[in-house]
């Protein structure tokens, strides 16, 4: 029997099968609020403000809804920390993980909080190749765990609508000096703010590349905007803010053309 896309191998042109693994061993934990995931969760209100600002400003929408009625695709779901909020906003969001647990957990939680979440085990590329468009397409704290970087953006853009604009989102840590110091090394060895073994610096992205490889792939990102962690909470990072030069975190967004 042939096995369904969402049955097929995680095995694709950008996916890790051993990051697939690592994640997967934390499954459980995505809406600890005390657990691995505890930053990314301080990091969300700040992900959604950017994704709010930039479809009002890309597509045209009301300042005031700017998600209403989006087919919006969330690429790396993880456990539904950005596709909830999302939903909240009335997108009709589908979230995609190649960890299988991650959606159980993702489906799980969308359920118990009355959320319509369309979860799906299943990878990008195999996804693009269904035929499925949408307006919006987000990667949150997922190009800096692909296997390739240019193959994944292409998936990206390919995920756009042929016929009507669509745009797509991208949130990653800059391979800077200060990127890899407090991302990945006071991050993981001394704030304990990720789990050791979270991130490969050398797949960090400076914005200046994601900007080239994303024009080649048929994405036009024409804002960067930095993501800064707020000190409010001491070494907790409770709380995140948009602006600034893009030193660690950073946001970008643009059009996606399909010439």
């Amino acid at each position: 029997m042939t096995p369904s896309p969402d049955q097929k191998s995680t095995a694709s042109a950008s996916v890790d099968d051993a990051e697939i693994g690592y994640f997967e061993a934390l499954s459980q934990d995505w809406w600890d609020e005390t657990g691995p995931f505890a930053a990314l969760q301080a990091m969300t209100p700040a992900r959604v403000r950017y994704i709010r600002q930039h479809c009002a400003r890309l597509l045209g929408r009301p300042v005031r809804a700017p998600l209403q009625g989006l087919q919006v695709l969330d690429i790396g779901c993880g456990g539904g920390l950005l596709a909830e909020p999302l939903a909240r906003l009335g997108a009709h969001v589908t979230g995609i993980d190649a960890s299988p647990g991650a959606i159980a957990t993702a489906d799980d939680h969308a359920k118990r909080s009355g959320l319509a979440i369309t979860y799906r085990h299943i990878t990008a590329e195999e996804l693009a190749q269904t035929g499925a468009r949408f307006d919006v397409i987000i990667a949150s704290e997922v190009i800096e765990h692909v296997h390739n970087r240019p193959a994944f953006l292409s998936t990206m853009a390919s995920l756009g609508h042929d016929d009507q604009p669509s745009m797509a989102v991208i949130t990653t840590i800059n391979r800077s000096f200060a990127g890899v110091a407090l991302a990945k090394y006071a991050a993981e060895y001394i704030l304990n703010l990720a789990p050791k073994g979270t991130h490969d610096p050398a797949r960090f992205v400076r914005p200046s590349e994601l900007v080239k490889e994303g024009r080649d792939a048929g994405l036009d990102f024409d804002d960067i905007t930095g993501i800064r962690p707020s000190l409010k909470g001491g070494f907790r990072l409770t709380e995140f803010t948009l602006g600034g030069a893009p030193l660690i975190n950073y946001a970008a967004s643009g059009m996606i053309s399909r010439d």
